[in-house]
């Protein structure tokens, strides 16, 4: 589920993008007036996207882009004038009026990309520091001395418990040196 943060100035147009969202099936709806109250709410999510206008009561949308975590994508509300000045730095553009087709397709787009996103980085093999890497070699090396595996056998020894018992290589390595050093 996508977070999203409307940020407009006048409390009727966020009242209006949030009830169009919601009957497209958003449900992670947070509606605000400024750039402050925008960012305040980001900061409570790792990411999701912010509709805004070109300039809010506080601050422009590209202190608002500058300010917001870095998982959040923004789109920007804006008329004809404006648009040029808006394309670039991962901002996406929309020229009002809007629309609704038009706008219920680019949100999904960026709802799209940013569950791809996060997909990607929890699939992605996780950095193990030193003192783990450390506990898996140890364990392979008792396995390896032990019961006279090769280091291929042992790591993939060592993965297969971990698969079995739903621990992690690293759980699994120091289980190995607990058991096999008494």
């Amino acid at each position: 589920m996508v977070n999203i943060i409307v940020a407009l100035p006048k409390q009727e147009e966020c009242t209006g993008i949030r009830n169009i969202l919601a009957r497209n099936g958003y449900r992670s709806l947070y509606v605000c007036n400024t750039g402050a109250q925008a960012i305040s709410q980001a900061e409570d999510y790792e990411n999701g996207i912010v509709i805004c206008g070109y300039k809010l009561p506080d601050m422009v949308y590209s202190y608002l882009k500058e300010n917001l975590p870095s998982g959040f994508e923004m789109l920007i509300l804006t008329s004809p004038k404006f648009i040029s000045e808006c394309y670039g730095n991962d901002i996406v553009c929309l020229t009002m009026p809007l629309k609704l087709d038009d706008f219920i397709s680019t949100v999904n787009m960026m709802a799209e990309e940013l569950e791809r996103r996060r997909r990607r980085a929890r699939l992605a093999p996780k950095v193990r520091n030193e003192k783990d890497i450390q506990l898996i070699s140890e364990a392979k090396e008792l396995l390896m001395a032990r019961n006279h595996m090769t280091e291929d056998e042992a790591h993939r020894y060592i993965q297969k418990n971990s698969m079995d018992s739903g621990n992690s290589l690293v759980e699994t390595a120091k289980m190995i040196l607990t058991l096999m050093r008494n």
